[in-house]
């Protein structure tokens, strides 16, 4: 498997992390650790970009081209999804773990005490948002929350968008966590990145719902193995069953495909070092 450079210059403080295609979409061989490092290193001209992906998340680029450009071009996207995880293990990173978003989030959050960051929330409703603070204020002692924005759910208009960036750039966050769901939170970190130097975007999903009680987590068992989709399937079938139904299987296949064409590449490339000995 071919790791892919990463589309941006280089940032000034820890180096991006490399992008391998999982079913033709860039994903990154990175962990917590690097990530709370990388988080606190943006580059001064513009936003650094984090996107969290899952199958839901490769599956819809593989459809809609604005998405997977969003994706290519975030500085980093990482294996929230277990099902990556385990085709980045039977190929190139056999220590390869999860980097869920509610988790990243979390220890970004603890963690940054320490470090001084200032954050802002941006997505979800105004009633989630009061939730998650409250949440933050149990879980991260001390954490310094500097702005909060439930904007509505439909495209910002010109006006709105110069409103947003005045507000996040005034407040002087270190780090926007984005909580608008996707595809919307990676489409819109693409665009707003270039208007917001010095500062770190993370579209975390569906992380404000989960971490602020709103919305049940599924049980650490089922994450473990790959079941969280169902455990969501069960809270919101009406919601998500389309999604599951025709991206899980589809996924599969693909990831079969690519995991038969690595090996035959890998059994190739093994015969030929054989024979230059």
């Amino acid at each position: 498997m071919v790791e892919l450079a990463p589309l941006h210059e280089p940032i000034a403080g820890p180096p991006l992390p490399p992008k391998v295609e999982i079913v033709g979409v860039p994903i990154s061989l990175t962990s917590y650790s690097e990530m709370i490092d990388i988080i606190g290193s943006p580059p001064a001209e513009r936003a650094l970009a984090v996107a969290v992906c899952n199958v839901h998340s490769v599956m819809s680029a593989r459809r809609d081209v604005a998405l997977h450009r969003a994706i290519s071009g975030a500085d980093i996207a990482t294996t929230d999804g277990v099902p990556l995880v385990w085709v980045l293990r039977l190929t190139c990173q056999p220590g390869q773990r999860r980097v869920y978003g509610p988790e990243l989030m979390k220890q970004a959050l603890q963690q940054g005490v320490e470090r001084g960051w200032r954050h802002f929330l941006y997505g979800a409703t105004s009633a989630t948002l009061d939730r998650l603070r409250a949440a933050i204020d149990r879980f991260a002692p001390g954490a310094i929350v500097v702005g909060q924005i439930a904007p509505p759910f439909r495209d910002l208009t010109p006006a709105e968008a110069d409103a947003v960036v005045a507000e996040l750039r005034s407040s002087g966050a270190d780090v926007v966590w984005v909580g608008l769901g996707m595809p919307r939170q990676e489409k819109w970190m693409h665009q707003f990145a270039p208007r917001l130097p010095g500062q770190t975007l993370v579209g975390v999903g569906a992380a404000f719902d989960l971490l602020s009680g709103t919305v049940r987590q599924a049980p650490a068992a089922l994450q473990r193995v790959g079941l969280e989709w169902a455990f969501r399937l069960w809270q919101e079938p009406r919601r998500l069953w389309r999604r599951y139904a025709l991206n899980n299987p589809l996924y599969l296949l693909l990831a079969i495909d690519q995991l038969i064409r690595y090996r035959r590449s890998a059994r190739a490339q093994g015969a030929v070092r054989g024979r230059r000995w």
